[in-house]
């Protein structure tokens, strides 16, 4: 059985995917600050498939990565698979946002998860094969107000995956980003019916795209449908940018 990190694994996109991988066959280790009640009935669900484990870790902590990574390794044996989920979304117009705010934006959304994949791909290219997954935004090319740091960090993370898709294609290696729009999950079902309605009606399709949908996309990257697509962005938003 496959070994596939997912990180930000405790709520949204990140379980949904962490979930969809598990029930794929795959053994996910599921990674966040921690756990959540979501996170423990979706791994006490699973019957006949993979399998679905935690492990804490607070992401913006660079110096705690390597560690984790080997002790990882140790424990579960090589790791197929990445997902770099994990991220923040603060908003604010980039002249009145605080230093900290900006600074802790690049750390957890684009430095931590290249600090990440350059240990996990190590042992990738030892074993001549893997995945990995980046999860970026379509503002990183559409853009949107009060974004800009936002839509730096994800635009960081689509230059990353291009180019570390050129790194270590030749040793077997896939990079591929994802850019989900609007996401209909838990943390925006409070918004009022007319925002959605509003925001649904930009898009192709009349309608949100949801957590699921990226999870399999995550999915097929993963499995052997994906086996020759790499450095591609994939966009989830119902028709959004179209």
């Amino acid at each position: 059985m496959d070994n596939v990190v997912v990180t930000g694994a405790s709520r949204g996109i990140g379980l949904a995917v962490a979930a969809r991988l598990a029930r794929e066959g795959f053994c996910v280790t599921a990674v966040a600050r921690k756990p959540s009640a979501a996170l423990e009935r979706a791994a006490a669900d699973l019957q006949g498939a993979g399998a679905l484990h935690f492990e804490p870790l607070d992401l913006s902590d660079i110096e705690a990565i390597p560690a984790f990574v080997r002790d990882l390794r140790a424990h579960r044996g090589p790791i197929y698979g990445l997902v770099n989920n994990a991220g923040v979304s603060t908003e604010g117009l980039l002249a009145t946002m605080a230093n900290t705010d900006i600074e802790a934006l690049l750390r957890l959304n684009a430095l931590s998860p290249m600090v990440l994949t350059k240990y996990v791909v190590r042992g990738m290219m030892a074993e001549g094969r893997g995945r990995i997954v980046n999860m970026a935004s379509i503002v990183a090319s559409t853009g949107f107000n009060g974004l800009s740091a936002y839509a730096a960090t994800k635009a960081a993370l689509v230059g990353f995956t291009k180019s570390l898709a050129r790194e270590v294609g030749r040793v077997g290696i896939t990079v591929n980003a994802i850019a989900p729009g609007f996401i209909n999950t838990e943390l925006t079902s409070g918004m009022a019916d007319a925002d959605r309605a509003r925001i649904a009606g930009r898009s192709a399709l009349r309608r949100l795209a949801e957590a699921k949908d990226v999870a399999a996309m995550a999915a097929f990257l993963m499995g052997e449908g994906g086996r020759n697509v790499t450095g591609a962005v994939m966009t989830i938003d119902a028709g959004n940018t179209a």
